[in-house]
């Protein structure tokens, strides 16, 4: 009987979720901060874990940090008003969504060196992606509600994709599929990367006004947060299926999602980051209301370390105007 025990319980945890087998939730603490310079404004943050390296928005600036010595190594500058940074490791490009001009900014990986200066037919970029499946690079158009399309390679733009309403985040499944949200549809795209058409819209109730977006590609299963709602809907990838909804702070902006922990990271302006547990594809639980800052609404996770990066300014009593010189990315790790 001993023996028929000890080998259901081996086979239990050879079928586990890598997650499961592994030892128990570390909750998150503040572990340091990282003075970056300038005074514009803030959005997006990118994470290239080949040349492990950060890209942080900054208004006319993206600023860059050294993930190994967590200190800042550079800038790419001369930008209007810019929002995210796309990376293509492979090709030593990054793509910025410069949204005041609407234009993308092609820059060298190794060098921050400025390669050209892409003009778009949509308005006003804001999300923006890296296709490996295509090497095209896609960016979400608040303003025109389209998506303009680049060759990454030729660096020559090659279409765009009406998307029928306002996007938000954007995720590719590096296989010929890309997602994005709607956040005035409370819908969800599913988008043929290569014939750049819309296959599906998927209406995600009770989510509402969609913003951030994760993929956990094994078991096919999208991670919108929402704001209207605040809850994070567990979305089936391949039906649009709504498989639960977890509640979150509130003012998400950014999820991220680890497949080697099972964590899900879901940032929110009201100065917590909500960390979700993946139980199994269709269970989730929440594991830590993490206290991070005000306005502290996107972020990066540090595939390598574990670590979590926010940008934020310090604000004044009125929580509304910023303590010049006082931008940041806060850092939390695992205890």
């Amino acid at each position: 009987m001993k023996s028929f025990l000890y080998l259901s319980l081996l086979a239990f945890l050879s079928q586990a979720p890598a997650h499961l087998r592994a030892q128990a939730f570390k909750p998150y603490k503040a572990d340091k901060t990282i003075a970056l310079p300038g005074n514009g404004g803030y959005d997006y943050i990118s994470l290239d874990a080949t040349a492990r390296r950060l890209y942080v928005s900054h208004g006319t600036s993206v600023n860059v940090v050294d993930l190994r010595t967590e200190q800042p190594v550079g800038t790419v500058d001369n930008l209007t008003g810019i929002h995210g940074i796309a990376i293509a490791s492979s090709l030593n490009k990054g793509f910025i969504s410069d949204g005041k001009a609407s234009t993308v900014v092609v820059f060298e990986l190794t060098t921050l060196k400025t390669l050209k200066t892409i003009h778009i037919t949509g308005k006003d970029p804001d999300a923006i992606l890296y296709d490996p499946f295509t090497k095209r690079v896609f960016t979400f158009n608040g303003e025109s509600k389209n998506a303009s399309v680049i060759d990454a390679e030729t660096l020559e733009p090659i279409g765009s994709i009406d998307l029928g309403g306002s996007p938000e985040f954007g995720v590719s499944d590096g296989a010929g599929l890309i997602y994005n949200n709607l956040e005035d549809k409370n819908a969800l795209n599913v988008i043929d990367a290569k014939a750049l058409r819309i296959l599906h819209t998927y209406p995600l109730a009770p989510c509402g006004g969609p913003t951030g977006l994760a993929l956990d590609k094994k078991n096919q299963r999208l991670f919108t947060v929402c704001r209207e709602n605040k809850g994070m809907t567990v979305v089936e990838a391949s039906t649009g299926k709504i498989v639960t909804t977890v509640p979150i702070g509130a003012g998400v902006d950014a999820v991220t999602y680890d497949p080697n922990t099972g964590l899900i990271f879901c940032s929110n302006g009201d100065g917590t980051a909500t960390i979700i547990r993946q139980e199994s594809a269709d269970k989730y639980s929440v594991v830590q209301t993490l206290k991070t800052q005000f306005r502290a609404k996107t972020m990066a996770l540090d595939p390598v370390t574990k670590k979590i990066y926010f940008s934020v300014y310090d604000l004044k009593d009125d929580k509304k105007t910023r303590v010049p010189d006082s931008f940041k990315l806060l850092v939390y790790k695992p205890s």
